[in-house]
């Protein structure tokens, strides 16, 4: 017997660094169950598992056989001399007795209280034991859980939990935010430089974040969102108007706030990319909407020419 158990151990242990080796790089069980390689460890521990089971239940057949057979030598023996075979009681009906504190039918009389209604009469049962300990030790616990939780304050409750537990979070928030730090935009200071890199960061966001759904990858538009080559606009035009239409959206027509989900670098690098579709024009563009802007003149420019005509 302690053979064969070693026997079927060694076989599982086997199976299973053969499968923890062939597991690498391999798709997870509830992807692929039937190629696995820990498919046949399941199925074997299951197997093991029911024969287990079977033998149980074979087992405590086995004794109830071994009972009634018993029952019937001894009731066979008490036949033949004549006496009143009293069974004997099994350990799981003491068992039941003694935490019940039944009171044998035989023994009834005992109990028996002087009221009689039309033949039905009155028992003097009393509360079984373990109801009267199970009701005592509710009584106890709740004389600990004043103390602990209301009395002396050793142990907060469930809403003083709950805040313990966002002011660690918090915290570990902050610490998170602290080794990762984000770079903060000035979106009133934002001036557009046709950088390449900005540029070609802002069109990889643009196309990643599904703008093209609405507006098309080429910035031409779309049955729901606008022309972004021409000159209309219909929230401002220039760098830091396109900033905020991203950072806040446009709820009521459908352009979500971009500011909850991207980084204002990300905000940033987008709205440059949409500069520079300026003039590209793309084929089938979307009919103007909005309004015609003209970029206000850099001061500094147009100090230079007055300076140069003079």
């Amino acid at each position: 017997m302690k053979r064969s158990v070693l026997f079927v151990l060694a076989t599982i242990l086997s199976i299973a660094v053969f499968a923890q080796e062939g597991a690498e790089g391999q798709k997870s069980f509830q992807d692929d169950p039937a190629n696995n390689p820990m498919t046949l460890l399941y199925l074997l521990t299951a197997f093991v598992f029911l024969i287990l089971i079977l033998t149980g239940f074979v087992a405590i057949y086995f004794i109830k056989v071994l009972n009634m057979l018993s029952t019937h030598a001894e009731l066979r023996k008490v036949q033949q001399l004549g006496v009143n075979y009293i069974s004997k009681p099994t350990l799981w009906q003491l068992f039941l007795q003694r935490v019940n504190a039944s009171v044998p039918l035989e023994k009834e009389e005992e109990i028996e209280l002087d009221h009689n209604y039309d033949g039905i009469k009155e028992l003097d049962n009393h509360l079984p034991p373990w109801w009267t300990w199970l009701f005592i030790g509710t009584v106890v616990w709740a004389a600990i859980y004043i103390v602990i939780f209301h009395l002396s304050d050793t142990l907060p409750l469930q809403d003083q939990e709950y805040q313990n537990e966002l002011i660690v979070a918090n915290e570990q928030a902050r610490k998170l935010r602290a080794l990762q730090p984000r770079e903060e935009v000035d979106e009133n200071a934002l001036t557009f430089s046709p950088d390449p890199a900005t540029i070609e960061k802002g069109k990889v966001v643009f196309t990643n974040s599904n703008c093209g759904s609405c507006h098309r990858n080429d910035g031409g538009g779309n049955t729901i969102g606008p022309n972004l080559t021409d000159q209309y606009w219909l929230h401002g035009g220039d760098v830091m108007h396109i900033f905020h239409t991203v950072k806040n959206g446009v709820i009521e027509k459908g352009m979500p706030a971009w500011g909850k989900s991207m980084s204002p670098q990300n905000v940033k690098d987008v709205s440059f990319f949409i500069m520079s579709l300026q003039g590209t024009n793309p084929a089938n563009p979307k009919a103007p909407q909005g309004e015609l802007f003209k970029p206000t003149p850099n001061l500094n420019d147009s100090t230079k020419a007055e300076v140069s005509s003079l």
